[in-house]
């Protein structure tokens, strides 16, 4: 029986492991998944994800594919995955598709969330968010939001270090900061996003929403192309990978 090339997404709740590339010790998420899949086809089998997320960073939507005979039917085969699962991840749904498919190469884009509170959350939403315990200007969020939407040179708001030769020039699609109550929901959308750069956005948000950066200087910085101390990092804790567009 030929191989058949599987599309599979799944979600994770991020603070239980150590991201999610392989690394030494097996407690990344592509680890725990490729040993699942070893068990179940008992061969070793790589996956190949949409991108990478960082330690502490959660997803509703990851995607992912492998390359396996499966004989049983695709319900079986996702029960079979999930069978020996951590809590902190779940295998949503599996599909055959072509044998063109890429989870990375053909991916057109990703949307992101990250959740903010409006002082200390309760012990069931504080592992999901940021506590930010100063008030915050959601208007001039807003308008920071607008003037970071579009195509630019995002090198000022990535975590790069050094000469490295990556094109920083990102279409930044949406940026949209709305709030409910205490609860602050900043999404961003793009064809594709550089290490840290949605946290780095957010951070720079706040900033503006805490009176420590005008709108016209976050233009500034954005037209600087230089990562300076000004741009905060955003805590992992607080962003969801939550859909990858093909």
């Amino acid at each position: 029986m030929s191989a058949t090339r599987w599309k599979c997404v799944c979600a994770y709740d991020g603070a239980s492991f150590a991201g999610w590339q392989s690394q030494a010790g097996g407690m990344a998420i592509q680890d725990v998944i490729e040993a699942r899949l070893a068990a179940v086809f008992k061969t070793p089998l790589r996956i190949h994800g949409s991108g990478r997320t960082d330690a502490g960073v959660h997803a509703r939507g990851q995607v992912f594919h492998f390359d396996a005979a499966w004989p049983h039917g695709t319900a079986k085969l996702l029960l079979a995955l999930n069978a020996t699962l951590p809590p902190a991840l779940q295998i949503k749904s599996v599909r055959a598709v072509g044998a063109d498919f890429h989870a990375r190469f053909r991916a057109t884009g990703k949307r992101y969330d990250y959740y903010l509170y409006l002082g200390d959350a309760d012990p069931f939403t504080r592992p999901y968010c940021w506590c930010v315990y100063r008030p915050l200007d959601v208007p001039a969020m807003q308008a920071a939001a607008g003037a970071l939407t579009g195509t630019h040179d995002f090198r000022a708001f990535t975590a790069l270090n050094g000469p490295e030769r990556e094109d920083t020039v990102r279409e930044l699609r949406k940026l949209a900061v709305v709030r409910r109550g205490r609860r602050i929901q900043i999404t961003a959308e793009a064809g594709g996003f550089m290490y840290k750069m949605v946290r780095s956005l957010t951070g720079t948000l706040v900033a503006v929403g805490e009176g420590r950066l005008a709108v016209e200087d976050v233009r500034k910085l954005l037209a600087s192309t230089v990562r300076t101390p000004r741009v905060q990092t955003a805590p992992a804790q607080g962003l969801f990978l939550t859909k990858v567009f093909y």
